[in-house]
């Protein structure tokens, strides 16, 4: 299978099925005989496709004369990859992306739709710097940034209108790879030296000692096999940083998996205390286990558990991490289909959320601290559930630890991490 036709069938599973496209291409990858260079060009493409596609529909409805409503599912994404390559992939000669998109309509649909697919892609490389983009401002930013509006409208109103087109500006921008120096085996100078000696390049990171940002491969590295670091968004970093576990104390991370989380808060312990590492799913409890045993970190207990229900045998916590699922906004340059989910399936969330945040809160002693936290941009997910808390539980009291306030919201720009939530709260010792 060539790499345009692995990328073709991607996009037609992700279409039907769902699910998020770095499992997806993670798991077909796997079963593919590909070098280094079509990996990455399978890569770059499938993501590219998914990320841009209101703005290559954009183009398709004004060179089209056959709705894009009425195109076939296979024909629509042939088109999409065609005009990507085309517009956004220099490395790729336009011919080259013509002629490969026609025999791959021939291949998967008929002769007569890849005439079709010939004409669209020619149309376009004529007209690509004319094609005018909509006057109403959302619709401008919904086709320029490829963004659904009524999410645009939401961010806009939420987090005014200039941070929320740098948010949409920077979801479009490559994801840096961040990764935490495992201070129980070596030090950040140590680690950077040696991932340079394999080839990975190595960016020590003048916020924080014991965080790297990285680019090639990390994972067949010496440093990765022993345990000298793991991959984590800054973002999350300091979500577990800011928890201020110290060593010998009982930590609760409530929703762990993978489990990275729970490592940095053992580092911060310096591998002294218990932390208990909680998934709904036993195949993620088997990562952080086996995510702790590769970093060499033995204070990890990770077990099954419903984090919406109380489990009394877990006992008392002097810390908890209650780190939610959520809509996931703040993550979309790492998984772009999760913008395209409609805004109303996601309203039940601030309710499970809260169910978490009571069950969880019920783990802490008597001045014990919790942190709360979202990888989303959504004040219904993030201020309003831990606001709505504080008001309803007059036994808690928040911590004003972020800039004279006890939540803060990590755009990418402060870090070039996801845009993350976090607040601080603490149990009261008399109430």
């Amino acid at each position: 299978m060539t790499q345009r036709g692995l990328v073709l069938k991607l996009l037609l599973r992700l279409d039907e099925d769902g699910g998020y496209s770095n499992i997806l291409l993670d798991n077909e990858l796997q079963k593919q005989n590909l070098d280094n260079m079509q990996r990455a060009f399978a890569t770059t493409l499938f993501y590219g496709v998914i990320e841009r596609r209101i703005t290559l529909d954009y183009y398709i409805s004004k060179l089209s004369k056959t709705k894009i409503q009425k195109l076939s599912k296979t024909i629509l994404n042939i088109l999409r990859m065609g005009i990507y390559q085309i517009k956004f992939m220099d490395s790729v000669p336009d011919s080259a992306a013509v002629n490969e998109s026609v025999i791959l309509a021939k291949k998967s649909a008929s002769p007569r739709s890849s005439g079709f697919v010939n004409g669209v892609l020619r149309s376009f490389i004529r007209n690509k710097d004319s094609i005018k983009l909509p006057d109403d401002r959302f619709d401008r930013m919904s086709v320029l940034y490829s963004c659904p509006k009524p999410l645009i409208s939401k961010l806009c109103l939420e987090y005014g209108d200039e941070n929320a087109e740098s948010f949409l500006i920077n979801s479009l921008m490559p994801a840096k790879v961040f990764i935490r120096v495992n201070t129980l085996k070596t030090d950040a100078k140590m680690l950077a030296a040696m991932l340079e000696d394999e080839g990975v390049r190595a960016q020590r990171c003048d916020f924080d000692e014991n965080a790297l940002i990285v680019s090639g491969k990390i994972f067949s590295t010496s440093a990765f096999s022993n345990g000298l670091f793991y991959v984590q968004d800054y973002s999350s970093q300091l979500a577990a940083k800011h928890l201020g576990a110290k060593s010998g104390e009982r930590i609760l991370d409530i929703c762990s998996a993978p489990g990275g989380k729970a490592f940095t808060i053992a580092l911060e312990m310096n591998g002294v205390g218990e932390i208990v590492a909680c998934d709904i799913y036993k195949h993620k409890v088997s990562l952080i286990k086996d995510g702790a045993n590769r970093l060499g970190i033995d204070i990890i207990n990770a077990r099954v558990n419903d984090a919406s229900v109380y489990n009394k045998s877990l006992g008392e916590f002097d810390r908890v991490l209650c780190d939610v699922p959520c809509s996931g906004f703040g993550i979309i340059k790492r998984k772009p289909e999760i913008k395209y989910k409609p805004l109303e399936k996601i309203k039940d969330l601030p309710q499970i959320q809260m169910n978490i945040l009571k069950t969880s809160s019920l783990y802490l002693k008597p001045g014990g601290v919790l942190i709360y936290s979202t990888c989303t941009l959504n004040r219904a997910e993030n201020e309003d559930v831990i606001g709505d808390f504080l008001k309803s539980n007059s036994e808690f009291e928040a911590i004003n630890e972020f800039d004279g306030g006890y939540t803060k919201t990590i755009m990418p720009e402060n870090f070039g991490s996801d845009a993350f939530f976090i607040s601080k709260i603490r149990r009261r010792n008399k109430w």
